[in-house]
Formats: C-alpha cells, sequence, structure tokens
C-alpha cells in the first residue's frame, strides 16, 4: 500500500518575522530584483547591458520566426501571439515588459499559439525576465505568459479564461486537439522570471503569472520562477508536460494548480505563501481538479508530484483571516486541496503553514478525490505535512477529509507512521510547541538570513526525512554555479 510511509505533525507557531538579504545585483535585475541569499560571487554579474526603457514595442501577431535580442528592452503592448507553427527566440539577459492593463484590457501578454514554440533560454546569471513596465510594478500589472498546445486534456476544445476567439476572431486560440500529441513541443523556458503577471478581467476570470494549456511533454520548463502572480503562479491545463526546479512566490490564488487531464510531473518545487493577501477563492499550495464539475471526462487529473516544499504562513492568526486581501474576503486555504475527483501521486513532499495541510475533498468526482486515494489509485509517500488546526478537531489538521469545507466525520484521514520531531530555529531554540514536528527545519518563514534554501532543507541527521521537501539531500539548486540571480524572493 503506498500510503503508508507518511511523516506528519501539527503545527503551532507563534509569528515569525520573514526577512532576506539581497545579493548583488545583475543589470536585469535591477531596482526589480532580490536574491535569497548574500555573498553572490562576480560570476553571477550579467554582462549584458541593454537599454534602459522600452526602445521596442511589438503588438498583435508575429507571423514569422522572431528573435529578440538581449541588448533591448520589449514591450508587450496588449496581447502579442505567436501564430502559424513560428517559434520566438529569446536572447539569455533579455528583458521583456507587458504594459500596464486597465479595465477589461489585460495589459501587455504573450500567447504562443499551437504549433508555435517559445525557445527562452536564460543563463543563472543572466536570466530572461518578464515583469511589468510600470516603475513601480505591482501584481497583475499585465497578463503574464500563455504556451498553447497539442497534448492531451479532458475538455477539448477550450479556451482559456479570458482569452478565446469571441475576443480574437482571427486567431485560433483552442488548447488540445481533437488528435492529441502527448509530446508536443511548445518549446523551452529555462532561467526564466516571470514577475507581476495575472491581469485580472473580473472576479473569477483571472489570467495567471505562467499557463501550460494543452502543453506537451516535448517542452522544457525548468528553472522557472513566477513572482508576484495575481491569480495562480503556476496552472496547467491538462497536457502532460513536466516542470522542475521552479518557484512561485507570493501567488494571489494558488502557488501550482493542476486540472483539466493534466497528467505530467512537477519536480523541485518551492513555493511560498504571500503572507499580505489572501484570496478571495482561498489562496492554497497545491489545487486540484479533475475539472469545475468533477465529471469522469477522461483523461483523469493524475499528476505526479516529487520533492516538493510548501511554505504558508508563520501564524495561526493570519492563517485564519477572512477579511484579507485585496477583496477584503480573502482567507488562507490548504496547502493541498486535492478534490472534484482528481488523483496524484505525491512523494517526498513538506505542506506546512495552513491550517489544513493535505486536504482531501469529496464533495465531487467519482470516484471522488478520496475515494481513488483509499482505493490506492492515488499515493502520497514520505511527505510531511502539518496543521494549524489540531490532529484531535475532526477534519483539521495535517491529514484532513473534508466535503467543500465542512470536516468529514473522525480526526483526517489515516497514516501508518507518525514521526513527531522537535522542531528548531537558528538560534536552536524551540519556536513550535513541543509536540509540533517540521522535520528540523531551521528557519522556514524567513526567506533569506544568507543561508540560501538551507531555511527550507530537513536536519540532514534525520534520515527518514532527509529526502523530504524540494531540496533532496541539501542540494540547494537555486544555487547555479555561484549564482541566485534567476531568483527572487521578496
Amino acid at each position: 500500500m503506498k500510503r503508508k510511509n507518511i511523516l506528519f505533525g501539527t503545527l503551532a507557531v507563534a509569528a515569525v518575522t520573514v526577512g532576506m538579504i539581497g545579493c548583488k545585483k545583475g543589470i536585469n535585475n535591477a531596482d526589480k530584483s532580490h536574491s535569497l541569499t548574500a555573498g553572490v560571487t562576480a560570476t553571477c554579474d550579467c554582462s549584458i547591458n541593454p537599454a534602459t526603457g522600452g526602445d521596442s514595442v511589438i503588438s498583435g501577431q508575429i507571423t514569422t520566426d522572431l528573435t529578440l535580442s538581449n541588448t533591448k528592452v520589449y514591450q508587450l503592448s496588449g496581447l502579442v501571439f505567436v501564430t502559424g507553427n513560428h517559434v520566438l527566440t529569446i536572447q539569455p539577459g533579455a528583458r521583456i515588459e507587458g504594459l500596464k492593463g486597465s479595465g477589461g484590457n489585460a495589459g501587455g501578454g504573450l500567447i504562443i499559439t499551437r504549433g508555435s514554440r517559445l525557445e527562452a533560454v536564460g543563463t543563472p546569471s543572466c536570466p530572461i525576465v518578464f515583469t511589468s513596465a510600470d516603475p513601480n510594478p505591482q501584481s497583475g500589472d499585465w497578463a503574464g505568459v500563455i504556451l498553447l498546445g497539442n497534448a492531451p486534456t479532458n475538455n477539448y476544445p477550450a479556451f482559456v479564461e479570458g482569452i478565446n476567439n469571441t475576443s480574437y476572431p482571427n486567431i485560433d486560440l483552442v488548447y488540445g486537439n481533437s488528435t492529441p500529441v502527448a509530446n508536443d513541443n511548445s518549446g523551452t523556458l529555462k532561467f526564466v522570471r516571470i514577475e507581476y503577471g495575472g491581469y485580472a478581467l473580473s472576479l473569477n476570470n483571472e489570467i495567471n503569472g505562467l499557463t501550460l494549456a494543452g502543453v506537451g511533454s516535448g517542452t522544457t520548463i525548468d528553472y522557472v520562477e513566477v513572482f508576484k502572480a495575481n491569480d495562480d503562479a503556476f496552472e496547467f491545463f491538462g497536457g502532460t508536460v513536466n516542470a522542475s526546479h521552479i518557484i512561485a512566490v507570493d501567488a494571489l490564488d494558488d502557488m501550482f494548480d493542476t486540472d483539466n487531464g493534466y497528467s505530467g510531473t512537477i519536480s523541485y518545487a518551492l513555493g511560498m505563501s504571500d503572507v499580505n493577501r489572501p484570496d478571495q477563492s482561498q489562496s492554497n499550495g497545491l489545487e486540484s481538479d479533475n475539472d469545475g464539475t468533477g465529471s469522469t471526462n477522461q483523461p483523469f487529473t493524475n499528476p505526479s508530484y516529487n520533492y516538493l516544499t510548501i511554505i504558508g504562513v508563520p501564524g495561526a492568526t493570519i492563517a485564519s483571516t477572512t477579511t484579507g486581501g485585496p477583496s477584503g474576503t480573502g482567507k488562507y486555504g490548504r496547502a493541498a486541496h486535492l478534490r472534484r475527483g482528481a488523483r496524484f501521486h505525491i512523494d517526498n513532499a513538506i505542506f506546512m503553514g495552513f491550517n489544513y495541510g493535505v486536504s482531501l475533498d469529496g464533495q465531487l468526482g467519482n470516484p471522488t478525490t478520496p475515494d481513488a486515494y483509499f482505493a490506492d489509485i492515488s499515493s502520497i509517500t514520505n511527505s510531511f505535512a502539518a496543521a494549524f488546526g489540531t490532529a484531535n478537531t475532526p477534519g483539521v489538521g495535517p491529514f484532513s477529509q473534508e466535503s467543500n469545507g465542512t470536516a468529514a466525520t473522525g480526526a483526517g484521514f489515516s497514516t501508518s507512521t507518525a514521526v513527531l520531531l522537535k522542531a528548531r530555529n537558528a538560534g536552536n531554540t524551540d519556536y513550535l510547541s513541543s509536540n509540533a514536528n517540521i522535520i528540523g527545519l531551521v528557519d522556514p518563514f524567513n526567506r533569506g538570513g544568507g543561508n540560501g534554501a538551507a531555511n527550507f532543507m530537513p536536519d540532514p541527521a534525520i534520515s527518514d526525512a532527509v529526502d523530504a521537501g524540494a531540496f533532496p539531500g541539501g542540494n540547494d539548486w537555486t544555487n547555479v554555479d555561484g549564482c541566485w540571480n534567476w531568483t527572487r524572493y521578496q
């Protein structure tokens, strides 16, 4: 039975100040970026020196192969579409800015249609940066980046929210295909940072930071960060694309959202909540549906998550807010909300900082998400969940069952192995209750302090936990060749 090997604990944390120390800034990060740690070597300086301000404006359709240089700053005016099976290539160190949206205008955005490709390959010191053109950028300034592919989905034909053939009648904006191609190739994103995207067209009609819709496994998503998206950081609408070494920082809604038949693998992934603004629809770490109605449409949403760390907020008071966020009704939900018939395989994960840890929601689906779990269709192994809700409160706690917010009878779904270990902070003094367990994480709500990703790593002396989380074996993959320039944490 795959679900047997689970580590869990309950969490009761006093408020911990979130802070960081910025690293040396590269050209493309000037005034807008701070890395995880200090002490970056000279190899982290980007030698590219693009012009200041936007000196090339792009709008409409790109209907030929095109390369964007790293010696210019490009601005996207309105939604820009790459069509006709063409390739948009972006050089390392290039800066792409989305003009700010207003009203029903989503502002700048980049959409790669089916058959076309985005080849955006940066380097650790010279990442490709998609960001807001506003000198005082805010979450949701512009539309973000969207890739549309031909891979399997369970809702074909379909459109991404707010971007359809009614609004743009001369452009094929469908994702998926009646004859799907599992290994479809929409290009490469590597050492790419996407900031301040996710324009809200209307309530519950928002664009994400990075949207991958029907994207196939021939696509490469590796070393990509989404910073301060105004909806989800990463949204996977169906498809088979794999994503690795990805970071979601301060998304308004969910960090990693999978639905409509997505069946790829998400590995080496770190997510951190914005402690200042929960969403009115509830901010989660993972959220996963088979589809919005919990239908039996196939392929079933069935992602694999491996080496994953989800960090919520540092206190129960913050986690329990019901009046936060830009709407005034926002609240924090769950570290993982698995629901509406979604299936899953979670291995080597850490979830903490929410009232609910891993929650199986049985409201919709046939079989429901809990039913699939208990039938061994889904699994969780070598994973740790903590929650502000106590383990003795029915339906609220590290591993919980619910039905659309209503607690199930009992104290959550069963785990056969309870490993309760004492937590510590950098000063080696307890800041959790004596029965709490964060498997020796040093200071998970501190994003910096000069320790790189060390604050998010379990104590290496704890053999059962050393490979749990986004940094197995203590491997800080946010630091590549002595450089953190591709990342941003504050």
